[in-house]
């Protein structure tokens, strides 16, 4: 009898470019193809050693000198909002949440784009076009979701006023991206997403809301540390943020280990899906 064994997933490196964040740096990430029979257990399994998904790809920053991007989820059994959080909550309690299939549809694309054109027309997604749009959305080998915030107009029509793709882990839900209507920047729709992903994790019983990195010194950043508690990926453990000063975002020659070790210690599920 012939036997088969598991093919193990093989790691790369991209090439360095310039980074998204932090001005005058350059990123590399490592990451892994996500396929096959296996693919919903990888994503799970990596997710909590800091990895995000990208379409069929798995990755994790991992820049020669720099340790700054951390990944960040809420606890949500702990969670409580603020004040401010609050008046977002009742600012917006007349969006409808509409969870559908990760189909993508012409009216996502026109918000997305009003989105990009407004916050990111510099970013790496500004050519975006529309069949990328639907690969971003709809190439996915795991369990996902299109979470639609629609408004009612007063002729009782609705507007799509917010989108998150959002990926269903075994351990929580994991908010891919998410885009707003530009024109209604004063309703903090933003805030509004994640608050709205706290509520559908805690009603379905979940423990994490994964918010993807966090990077200390990055402005654009900065808002995913609002959320106490939130735990970042930290030296290979999940530990509570505490003090958002407590980190740095400086440069170090001996800030990030070899690839291979970090590869050496990612810890794989095995063939029957057990970790």
């Amino acid at each position: 009898m012939r036997h088969t064994l598991p093919i193990a997933p093989q790691f790369y490196v991209t090439a360095p470019q310039p980074c998204p964040y932090l001005e005058g740096r350059m990123e590399r990430k490592l990451f892994t193809a996500l396929q096959g029979d296996s693919a919903e257990t990888l994503n799970d399994s990596l997710s909590k050693q800091g990895f995000r998904r990208s379409q069929n790809v798995l990755y994790r920053p991992s820049c020669a000198e720099c340790s700054a991007c951390l990944s960040a989820r809420i606890r949500v059994a702990d969670f409580k909002p603020s004040r401010t959080q609050r008046k977002v909550l009742r600012r917006n309690a007349h969006l409808r949440r509409n969870a559908t299939a990760p189909w993508a549809t012409e009216e996502q694309y026109a918000l997305f784009r009003r989105y990009l054109d407004s916050r990111h027309a510099d970013g790496g997604m500004a050519d975006m076009d529309i069949f990328e749009f639907a690969a971003m959305i709809e190439e996915t080998p795991i369990r996902s979701r299109v979470v639609e915030y629609l408004a009612e107009d007063e002729d009782g029509t609705h507007d799509l006023a917010a989108v998150c793709l959002t990926d269903v882990l075994d351990d929580g839900l994991s908010m891919v991206y998410s885009f707003y209507d530009p024109a209604r920047a004063g309703d903090s729709l933003g805030t509004h997403v994640i608050l709205d992903h706290v509520e559908i994790a805690r009603e379905a019983g979940l423990p994490y809301v994964y918010l993807g990195y966090w990077v200390p010194g990055s402005p654009k950043m900065g808002y995913k540390a609002k959320f106490d508690p939130v735990e970042v990926y930290f030296r290979g453990r999940w530990q509570e943020m505490g003090d958002p000063a407590a980190y740095s975002s400086e440069t170090h020659p001996l800030s990030t280990d070899p690839i291979a070790e970090q590869v050496a210690r990612i810890s794989l599920p095995d063939s029957r899906g057990t970790r």
